[in-house]
Parts: C-alpha cells; sequence; structure tokens
C-alpha cells in the first residue's frame, strides 16, 4: 500500500479512536447536570452522591478524550501538509476558537465542577457542572464546522496568488458556521452522544439491579439515563433527516452509495435490505416529496437534471474543466510578472472552471464512486443498531415507571449488550460520513492523493502502530479504571435493600 491509504488507514484509527470518547463525553455532561440540578432543587444528598459518581466516570473518559484529540489535531500538520496549506485559512479559524474559547471553557469548569464541591456554593457548582458540558458541546460544534466545509465547502474563495482557500469577509466567516451541512452533522453528532450517555448509565444501572446492588441509585439512575438517551434518540432521528436531504443536495455520490443506487430516478425506492424496498422512500427521505428525483450512481458519473431543473455536468466534463483549471492556474502564476495580461486571460479560464478544479486530479471519472459495499451495510447498521437502542431506551422507561425491572431481566441484558452497540452505531456513522465523500477531502476541491504531505510509506507505517499502541493502552486503562470505579459503586447509602 502506498503512503496515501497508510495516511488515510492512520487517519481513520485515529479519528475512530477519538469518537469512542467523545459521544460519552457529551452524553454524561448532560446526565449528570441533571442529577446535581435534582440536587439543588430536591435538596436531597442522594442526588449529589449519584451525580457524583457518574462524574468520576466522566473525567476518566473527558481525560482520555483530550488525550486523542491531540494527536488528531498534529495529523493535519504531519500527513496532510497540502490539505493544511490549501484550507489553512478558513480551517484554522474554527479550530483556534474551539482551543481558545470552548476547550479552555469546559477545561476550567471542569476544574471546578471535580475538585470544588467544598469550596464553592452549591448553584455556583451546578453552574459549573452545566458549563463543562456547555464548553464540550461548543468545542464538537467548532470542530464540525470545519468537518461540515470539508463536505460542504462554502464563504470561501480559490486564490491564484497563494494557491489556498481563503475567507474574504467577516460575512464569510459567517457563512461557514451556519453551513447547513455542519449545523445539521453538529446535531446529529451531539444527540448521538446523548444516546450513547444514556445508555451507558441504562447499562450499567442494569448490572447493578442483576447483582442486587444499589438498587435506589440504580433505578434512579436507570430512570434518568432512560429519559436523557430516548430524547437523544428522537433529535438523532429529526437530525438525520436533514442530514439525508443536505446529502441529496450537497453530496448526491455519498447518498447514492449509501443505498447501492445505480440508476436513480423520481420515487425511488427505499432499499432496507437487498431484495427489501420500501417503494418512494428514498425519494422522501432526499426530497420531501414522493416523487423526488434522486440520481444514481451511473446518473451522476454521466450527467443528469436535477429537481431544480439545473443540468448538472458529467465527472468527464467535470474532469476536462478541471484540468483546464489547473493549466490556466500554472500559466497565471508563470505570466503574473512578466506577462500581466496573459496572466489576466488566464485568470479569466481559471475563475470560470475553478468549481471543477479538484476533478482536475482525477485519472478517471470512476474514481469519485466511493467504495459503495462499506458505505451501503454501515448505513444499514447504523440505523438497525440505532432503533434497536432507541426500543431498549423506551422500554427501559417503561419498566421503571411500572416497576417491571425485577420481571424484565431480558430488558437489563439488552441495556448491558447495547453499551458497546452504541458506540458501534456511532462508528458506522462516521464511516458513512468519511468513507462515503471519497475520493474527496474537499468535497470538489482537493481529492486525499493531492492532499498528502511528502512521506515515505514506511515513515507512516512506522507512526501508525506506535499510535495504534498507544490507543490501545489508553483505551485498556480507561477500561480497567471505569471497571474498577463500576465494580467499587457509588458512595450512596443504602436504603431499603
Amino acid at each position: 500500500m502506498d503512503v496515501v491509504i497508510w495516511s488515510r488507514i492512520q487517519f481513520a484509527m485515529t479519528a475512530a479512536y477519538h469518537w469512542l470518547f467523545v459521544p460519552l463525553t457529551l452524553g454524561l455532561a448532560l446526565v449528570m447536570a441533571v442529577m446535581e440540578t435534582l440536587y439543588v432543587v430536591k435538596k436531597d444528598k442522594f442526588w449529589k452522591k449519584t451525580a457524583q459518581f457518574w462524574m468520576k466516570l466522566f473525567a476518566v473518559n473527558f481525560a482520555v478524550g483530550i488525550a486523542t484529540g491531540i494527536i488528531l489535531e498534529f495529523e493535519f500538520g504531519t500527513n496532510w501538509s497540502n490539505y493544511s496549506w490549501f484550507v489553512g485559512d478558513m480551517f484554522g479559524a474554527p479550530l483556534a476558537i474551539e482551543g481558545i474559547l470552548a476547550f479552555f471553557m469546559e477545561a476550567t469548569f471542569f476544574a471546578v465542577m471535580f475538585f470544588g464541591w467544598s469550596k464553592v456554593g452549591k448553584k455556583f457548582h451546578l453552574a459549573s457542572t452545566w458549563l463543562t458540558g456547555i464548553g464540550a458541546t461548543a468545542s464538537a460544534y467548532w470542530i464540525l464546522v470545519a468537518n461540515g466545509w470539508m463536505q460542504n465547502p462554502v464563504g470561501t474563495t480559490f486564490s491564484a496568488d497563494t494557491v489556498r482557500s481563503e475567507m474574504a469577509s467577516a460575512s464569510a466567516f459567517w457563512e461557514v458556521i451556519s453551513n447547513p451541512v455542519a449545523v445539521s452533522k453538529f446535531c446529529h453528532s451531539v444527540t448521538s452522544g446523548w444516546v450513547t450517555g444514556g445508555i451507558f448509565v441504562v447499562g450499567v444501572s442494569a448490572w447493578y439491579l442483576l447483582k442486587g446492588r444499589h438498587l435506589e441509585f440504580a433505578r434512579k439512575s436507570m430512570l434518568v439515563g432512560s429519559l436523557v438517551g430516548l430524547i437523544g434518540s428522537g433529535a438523532v432521528m429529526l437530525s438525520g433527516d436533514s442530514s439525508g436531504v443536505h446529502a441529496a443536495e450537497f453530496q448526491p455520490m455519498k447518498l447514492a452509495a449509501a443505498e447501492g443506487l445505480r440508476d436513480g430516478g423520481n420515487g425511488a425506492a427505499f432499499t432496507v435490505v437487498p431484495g427489501i424496498k420500501i417503494p418512494k422512500m428514498l425519494s422522501l427521505l432526499a426530497t420531501h416529496s414522493f416523487n423526488g428525483y434522486v440520481p444514481g450512481i451511473n446518473d451522476i458519473l454521466n450527467g443528469y437534471t436535477d429537481n431544480d431543473g439545473n443540468a448538472v455536468p458529467s465527472v468527464a466534463d467535470k474532469m476536462a474543466r478541471g484540468r483546464q483549471a489547473l493549466d490556466a492556474l500554472a500559466a497565471y502564476r508563470n505570466l503574473r510578472e512578466s506577462d500581466p495580461e496573459a496572466a489576466a486571460a488566464a485568470k479569466a479560464v481559471l475563475d470560470e472552471n475553478v468549481q471543477y478544479m479538484g476533478y482536475g486530479h482525477l485519472e478517471k471519472p470512476e474514481d469519485v464512486v466511493p467504495p459503495v459495499g462499506i458505505v451501503f451495510w454501515a448505513f444499514r447498521f447504523m440505523i438497525g443498531l440505532g432503533m434497536l437502542i432507541a426500543l431498549v431506551l423506551l422500554l427501559s422507561v417503561i419498566a421503571v415507571w411500572k416497576d417491571k425491572l425485577g420481571k424484565w431481566k431480558w430488558l437489563l441484558w439488552a441495556a448491558i449488550i447495547c453499551i458497546p452497540l452504541v458506540y458501534l452505531t456511532g462508528q458506522c456513522g462516521w464511516i458513512v460520513a468519511e468513507v462515503g465523500r471519497q475520493p474527496w477531502t474537499i468535497q470538489g476541491l482537493l481529492p486525499v492523493n493531492v492532499a498528502i504531505s511528502s512521506l515515505s510509506a514506511g515513515a507512516v507505517q512506522t507512526t501508525f502502530f506506535v499510535f495504534l499502541a498507544v490507543f490501545a493502552l489508553f483505551l485498556a486503562i480507561e477500561i480497567r479504571i471505569m471497571l474498577g470505579a463500576i465494580c467499587k459503586g457509588p458512595a450512596v447509602e443504602p436504603k431499603n435493600e
């Protein structure tokens, strides 16, 4: 495998490990904030001890998540330096805001939250707990603004002088941070974190119930966790709907790959699994119309007319215009000092074709087709497991409310099994999002083979296995510490057990 493949594998591994910790941080932050709010409102120390227990697990997960996130950001410069140069003006702004504002906010209030129980007042401590979660959520927003721009590059213009994508004004920055793809991705990711945190709390509580330990703590924790997770599940479905509409509008090839749709049309059916289809459902999901047009892979390759009546060129035409743009860019940079008039003519050709410049780096039209099988099945696992987890959360609410936990032991086992499944669901979601947009680092502008650093495959292989070992160690340490804390249990006085 060449350096491009190894760099992609390394980044995928780093991102996948990082995402093991982020959703639990987002979800547990909300759960423990709700529990501490109950403590302050009800003046019941039971809720204080309950919040403190989940806070211990949050702290471990939070620390490991930071470590993996730092390595992830460094990889942009080490493995993807051409990408970093191309997007530096745009990409640096949200990441800087994330680091300076959101991260320092959550880190500061985390210290007060974790160490300040006996040092600050109840209300200030409660505010610190909420602000820790808000800071973590804000961090996710700015990072997903950057990722959303990669999926739908808006608000920037290409500079032939610097060979970079640049923001020209404050209004352009607003366009970047209000990018509809980024907003829907943020909502989908954060609410999926609520589901993760909710099912984690439910699963751990189920284990206590099966063991006959900390029964009141487990029942009440399960109720809070299941409600948070169930609300998150509903929000995930709503944000997932908007993500599908945006994929149809801005990344139709991703949607076609997720559906395994070779030939599109009006009133397209949704494939549940091969051989089972729901008539017109894909058109409804993609266009909010039963008769909306959804292009398939072949339509995108050969050109089609979209739902607004606009003719979309074939990939071959885009490649031809992209090569014109690249040739014009080279001519402009060679002539801008020696022959300004010829340089201006080359610049005009570049401006006319710049939106297709990324296609000029492709070797053949079929290069725009992502690995269909991977995207197709990851999409179905994401939906199927997500629905299963939502059902378990709903049944958990009912079981607690109607005092059925002692009789529904199968539900307790299902809740425990759902802990690893919720992580698998999140990973499948990111596989759809990232593998589905291949071959692009930036949609339509920069393919991965051009974004790479000048490294040898051997150098990337070495760091890959080093990072793999480090991340495996981090994960093993976290699991051991968290299991130890769970086995020890909360410092809650037993009542009626």
